[in-house]
């Protein structure tokens, strides 16, 4: 259908069945799916006739090409217009092939992979019937408390806009309707829900503009600018507005400013919600607010079925954004071939030739071995020598929990366990297994079979972590430790002498005092999914030399937090040299700087890098800088190496953080090898928003600096004239 057609389609529906097409539900309330109790207990709860079900839109959730078939069927028969319905879940990092979590894939540093990811994912999705992904999640995030950082790529606005381009690009292709092996993407959560205070999920956001512009947005409009069809409001408000009410950052930034006209949702609720915030009296305030604000399409609430056409009738709300809203959506529906053919990708057959297949899975497994990050390693204890003897013990030694949370149709069993695989490979050693402790508790029994196991073995690698539950959304965390059973269980075993190889899977960034401090060394597995135990066997014992950069600092302690690579200065910064002067801004138990700061990562080899070259001390608006350091890699062993590039203003209208990411280069250097970054850096990349929400340079003094994290840097100087 052409977009008269469509205008022509909205012209023939009622009122009623406009709004209903506005409508999002659960896939229990439909015909065909088979849900025990499907319709009368969902409708009752809702208050929402068959009607508006047999008019609804779309489908939240349901997933299986057969399953999806039979629902689109059974609907089309009772759609007067043959209008299809859109199916929607949320496909985070896999379908069933599961990926690294989204915080791992940053680490990568690898957006070439990243976007390979999102297509697999997509093309699982796609013959399973499914038309849209509520992904990519590209929230900023400085607070590790919050759960849902698992979800993001990380605190850098640059790095996080990179990928959230790269998402887009690999869920959606170049054509939905020529390809319909992809995905519609939906870009979330607009906007600033990483900010939550507290770290405490839904909750308040508070910020000025020149702060969410500056930092928050990027990522959004980095998804927009690659053609992302679809945005997700927000639970949160922004300026003390519900997202899903807010008129200025709906219609006034995302539609009006950036020029967004597709599809904008709300999140599961959000728009009654509204009313618990107490920007709402009631449903029907809230279904005016929403549509005023520009939310086309309202999940799992019926402020729009039950309120919108007495709104209409009472001259409140214009019909005109109604019929926006929902020619939006049919816009969409039409881009993804539905009104052609309804049941677009859904194929049984090759839903079982395609789903979790041996190709995908091998991308999951690189992606996992690239998304590992190595913290420490004290006298070279990895990678662990092929005769080792190793005693592997903890919660994780064979548990499946390592797909983590939004893990869609994963299935944990399907995991490859660390331990099965780390045997697999040690054929020349010995693997010897204790549980030790659980992930919560630990007792006497389990320390003295670890104990007796430690006893027998040259080294002890430790796998520990969170549970899947401890991160994801609503796993908000107070104490980002880990659980006191395993920092007691590596106090235990720290007394038999041996080294300690610490294995950690999470979906946060963590305190890991106790951890780092009692192991020789420490690799950061995040949840690695479906080929996880695989790919960290494989950086354990050498196969694969790990290259991953952390994309999110590591605080000293919960009490630090929010800490972030790019901070400010303040006005009585503390000299490192003077750490006794009180009167600086500084606490007085722990340092000011992270535990473990961004970009930083270790290898099995070493690197050196030469001397900084900038072509200039000046530059101008017409004309570039370009940046050179020599890096050699100075090790035994081949490996790849992530050399960053930073930026300081050092004076501007508005105060400027410390260092910025502008750019990174990866080099894979063989032993001896030697390798050259060139960066280009020009005036565009040294605009910012002024005090006025101007975005523009100012002229002055810039550093340049250039190493292997956002600590370890050679500086430059140079002036904007």
């Amino acid at each position: 259908m052409n977009n008269e057609q469509l205008l022509d389609l909205v012209k023939q529906m009622t009122l009623e069945e406009k709004t209903a097409q506005l409508l999002q539900l659960t896939a229990n309330f439909y015909e065909g799916t088979n849900v025990e109790g499907q319709i009368t207990g969902p409708m009752e709860e809702m208050g929402i006739t068959e009607q508006s079900v047999d008019a609804s839109g779309s489908i939240l959730g349901l997933s299986g090409a057969q399953a999806i078939i039979d629902v689109q069927q059974a609907y089309m028969k009772k759609s007067r217009l043959g209008i299809p319905l859109l199916f929607m879940a949320d496909v985070v990092h896999g379908f069933k092939t599961i990926f690294p979590i989204p915080l791992a894939i940053g680490c990568s540093w690898d957006t070439e992979l990243a976007e390979k990811s999102a297509e697999i994912a997509a093309r699982e999705s796609a013959v399973s019937g499914l038309h849209v992904t509520f992904a990519p999640m590209v929230d900023l995030v400085r607070d590790p408390r919050w759960g849902r950082v698992m979800e993001t790529t990380g605190e850098d606005p640059y790095l996080n806009s990179l990928f959230a381009a790269a998402f887009v690009r690999g869920y959606q292709g170049d054509s939905l309707k020529d390809e319909p092996d992809r995905l519609a993407a939906c870009v979330k959560h607009f906007a600033a829900y990483g900010a939550a205070e507290g770290g405490r999920d839904y909750n308040t956001v508070d910020m000025s503009e020149r702060n969410l512009r500056e930092y928050y947005l990027p990522a959004y409009k980095a998804a927009l600018d690659a053609g992302v069809e679809m945005v997700m409001t927000s639970f949160n408000t922004v300026d003390g507005i519900p997202a899903s009410g807010n008129e200025k950052l709906m219609r006034g930034i995302l539609r009006d400013e950036w020029g967004f006209d597709g599809v904008l949702i709300s999140d599961w609720a959000s728009i009654r919600e509204m009313i618990a915030h107490g920007a709402a009296e009631d449903d029907r305030e809230a279904a005016y607010r929403a549509i005023r604000a520009g939310v086309d399409m309202e999940m799992m609430t019926p402020c729009y079925v039950h309120h919108l056409p007495e709104l209409i009738e009472s001259g409140e709300v214009d019909e005109k954004l109604i019929d926006e809203a929902v020619l939006r959506i049919l816009q969409l529906k039409e881009k993804l071939g539905l009104f052609d053919n309804p049941l677009r990708a859904a194929d049984p057959e090759r839903e079982r030739e395609i789903v979790f297949s041996k190709e995908h899975r091998q991308v999951s497994y690189e992606l996992a071995t690239k998304s590992a990050v190595l913290l420490k390693n004290d006298g070279n204890v990895l990678p662990l020598q092929p005769d080792a003897n190793v005693a592997l013990i903890g919660p994780f030694a064979q548990s499946p929990d390592i797909l983590g949370w939004w893990s869609c149709e994963g299935v944990k069993e399907d995991a490859v366990k660390l331990g099965t695989a780390l045997q697999e490979r040690l054929t020349g050693g010995k693997v010897q297994f204790a549980q030790g402790s659980n992930v919560h508790t630990i007792t006497a029994e389990q320390i003295a079979e670890a104990l007796e196991v430690a006893s027998k073995a040259d080294l002890i690698v430790l796998a520990l972590g969170e549970d899947s539950e401890m991160s994801g959304e609503g796993g908000s965390r107070t104490d980002i430790r880990l659980p006191a059973a395993q920092l007691e269980l590596i106090k235990q075993l720290k007394a038999a002498g041996k080294p300690i190889a610490s294995v950690i899977f999470n979906g946060r960034p963590l305190d890991l005092h106790g951890v780092i401090d009692e192991s020789d060394a420490v690799l950061e597995a995040w949840f690695p999914g479906s080929e996880g135990g695989a790919a960290i066997a494989d950086v354990l014992t050498g196969v694969v030399n790990p290259s991953a950069r952390l994309t999110m600092s590591f605080p000293q302690s919960v009490g630090q937090i929010p800490v972030y690579y790019n901070h400010f200065n303040t006005g009585r910064p503390l000299n490192p040299e003077k750490t006794e002067e009180r009167y600086v801004s500084k606490y007085i138990d722990s340092p000011n700087e992270p535990l473990l700061p961004f970009g930083y990562g270790l290898s099995y080899t070493s690197f050196s890098y030469g001397d900084l070259e900038v072509s200039s001390n000046e530059m101008t608006a017409e004309e570039s800088l370009s940046i050179q350091v020599r890096v050699t890699n100075t090790g035994e062993r081949a490996g790849v190496e992530t050399v960053q590039l930073y930026v300081r203003d050092v004076t501007g209208e508005v105060v400027r953080p410390m260092r910025e990411l502008k750019g990174y280069v990866k080099l894979a250097l063989a032993p001896g090898e030697s390798g050259t970054a060139t960066f280009t850096l020009n005036e565009e990349q040294l605009r910012y928003h002024h005090s006025d929400l101007s975005y523009r340079s100012d002229r002055g003094e810039f550093h340049i600096l250039v190493g292997a994290n956002s600590r370890d840097t050679q500086k430059k100087s140079f002036r904007l004239v």
